[in-house]
């Protein structure tokens, strides 16, 4: 029986910018991803467009953010557009090796101010006779509206996949109370990937200073073998947010 290594990333991008949105950064972002070379990348704060931008910014690349992170080296990709303004749209995004074989973006939005969604993708996996299921996601600020979005996600998990199916589920949660966990257990039998190898959830914002537990990896059938947090340089320049990287291993 071979198993399936993988590696998966997660990561606020904070729309190209860098903290304080002192400087266009996307370049230097797409370089340090291509270095690290997971197979699937789960993003957050990914802009689609940004007429302003395109006008003031000579680098602006072309295509959209994701297009351009994704280039030659993840050639599958999803995007969902959650937050839509005068000037273009951001949202969440999966860059992937393997082939995306259908996604879907469901508005979780608990106001107008925070458009939040959830992009849930289904990936054929090389030698691995299930798919599988990645969810890419960025919750509210405030608990109150959090908890109702996260048994949203329970309730998508639930209705769309099965449970024998693997999962991985990545993003901002913004639960810097580490409330999250307890519901995601409870709700979908998933494990958060930093609790079980450390125990204890990614220092993960800001990213000069981490001390808030912000970002997270929950995992449902695989099996976890590394959890790390990338520190230093480049990465605490890159956005407000550290990326987390996680590695798991497939049984077919």
């Amino acid at each position: 029986m071979r198993k399936t290594h993988l590696r998966v990333l997660s990561y606020n991008i904070h729309k190209g910018f860098s903290v304080g949105n002192a400087a266009y950064i996307l370049d230097h972002l797409r370089k340090a991803l291509r270095k690290i070379d997971p197979d699937i990348v789960c993003l957050q704060e990914v802009l689609g467009e940004h007429t302003g931008h395109r006008r003031r910014i000579p680098e602006w690349p072309i295509a959209s953010q994701f297009e351009y992170l994704a280039d030659s080296i993840w050639p599958h990709h999803a995007y969902g557009k959650n937050s839509v303004y005068q000037h273009g749209h951001h949202g969440n995004a999966i860059l992937s090796k393997f082939p995306v074989t259908e996604w879907d973006n469901i508005d979780i939005s608990q106001n107008r101010l925070e458009r939040r969604g959830i992009l849930h993708a289904v990936i054929a996996m090389p030698r691995q006779s299930l798919p599988l299921h990645v969810l890419s996601l960025h919750l509210d600020l405030l608990e109150r509206t959090r908890k109702p979005q996260l048994l949203k996600i329970c309730n998508r998990i639930g209705t769309h996949v099965p449970d024998e199916h693997p999962l991985i589920i990545g993003g901002d949660f913004n639960d810097w109370r580490g409330r999250a966990t307890s519901i995601m257990e409870q709700g979908i039998g998933a494990s958060e990937a930093f609790q079980s190898a450390h125990g204890a959830h990614a220092r993960s914002f800001p990213a000069r200073y981490p001390l808030l537990k912000l970002d997270r990896f929950y995992f449902r059938g695989l099996e976890l073998q590394k959890a790390s947090v990338l520190k230093g340089d480049p990465w605490n320049a890159l956005s407000d947010h550290l990326p987390l990287l996680c590695e798991f291993l497939l049984t077919p």
